[in-house]
């Protein structure tokens, strides 16, 4: 059954023009602070770290710093490993996850990797809890050249200088019933498009690249965040989220076709997280954990690849 999405934006059947993306941008409220919640705990970090302000998002009268931290030097012969959230602004234990990571065991890691974290890609997108950003694009499906999204746009340039050095890229997102009850509803009216209802799978599970496939990577990953939280079985047909499912709480996406933030360092192995905040079965705590807990169980394992 398909049906044509519910908004009272725009005409069903037609792609949203000027008038429509501006009542859009004008029914966005901010509801938290990006200051607050990202700025201030880098800002308490930055004894220990290095911090990198990589761009400025301006959006009207509203400006954001783009921040990416390293722990310890660059050096040449370790391999490099990009942690991100807040691509999407809305998936909450993205940003506090990799803001977490930073607090309990970057340093641990950092005389072994060379490591890049990026806590929020999407400041304006994270203070008014969306998937798009001002423009109502959604940067993770933007990493192309030329992208549409500054988001996007600035964390390719962030990462070009040092491209062939990443052996590894974990992009930390999150599943929620908004998806299927919001966005998905807003994404077909504003492509003029009919609505297909899905489902939002319960648990936790990991996107490989098609193009890439890295199941043990993907193992990995799932065996420690199994300890954390439960992981998503199949549905009926064998998929999650309408994709078929190759492993345990594993599904693949082309990575660079589709322009997804996974596919920007060109690493061996990469991974996009989806934990479900909405399950009765996890709390908030728990979901930022699994996060914290696959980009661990991600360094681990390149470190075991570089030295079996």
């Amino acid at each position: 059954m398909t049906e044509f999405a519910k908004t009272s934006i725009g005409t069903p059947g037609q792609p949203w023009g000027t008038a429509e993306l501006a009542e859009w941008r004008a029914r966005q409220v901010r509801r938290r602070s990006h200051a607050d919640d990202v700025q201030a705990v880098i800002a308490r970090l930055a004894p220990h770290f290095g911090v990198i302000e990589y761009g400025e998002l301006r959006y009207g009268d509203e400006h954001f710093p783009l921040q990416a931290v390293h722990a310890g030097e660059w050096r040449a012969g370790r391999p490099g490993v990009l942690v991100t959230g807040g691509v999407h602004g809305y998936e909450t234990s993205g940003v506090h996850g990799a803001l977490r990571f930073l607090q309990e065991q970057a340093q641990a890691w950092a005389d072994r990797v060379n490591l890049l974290v990026v806590p929020c890609v999407s400041p304006w997108a994270y203070e008014r809890i969306h998937r798009w950003n001002f423009d109502a694009i959604d940067p993770n499906r933007s990493f192309r050249a030329p992208s549409p999204a500054q988001e996007s746009a600035a964390l390719m340039q962030l990462v070009a200088p040092l491209l062939g050095q990443f052996a590894a890229h974990i992009d930390l997102h999150e599943t929620t019933d908004t998806d299927e009850s919001d966005y998905r509803p807003a994404l077909a009216a504003r492509d003029g498009q009919p609505f297909e209802p899905g489902s939002i799978p319960d648990g936790f599970y990991l996107v490989d690249d098609t193009e890439n496939p890295q199941p043990a990577f993907q193992q990995a990953i799932i065996d420690a965040v199994a300890r954390v939280t439960h992981i998503a079985p199949p549905e009926a047909k064998g998929e999650i989220i309408n994709c078929p499912a190759v492993a345990h709480g594993v599904i693949r996406y082309p990575l660079k076709a589709w322009g997804l933030c996974g596919s920007i360092t060109g690493a061996r192995y990469t991974a996009t997280t989806e934990v479900y905040p909405d399950s009765p079965r996890a709390t908030p705590e728990q979901c930022i954990a699994a996060q914290v807990a696959a980009v661990g169980a991600a360094i681990g394992f390149v470190l075991d690849q570089a030295h079996p």
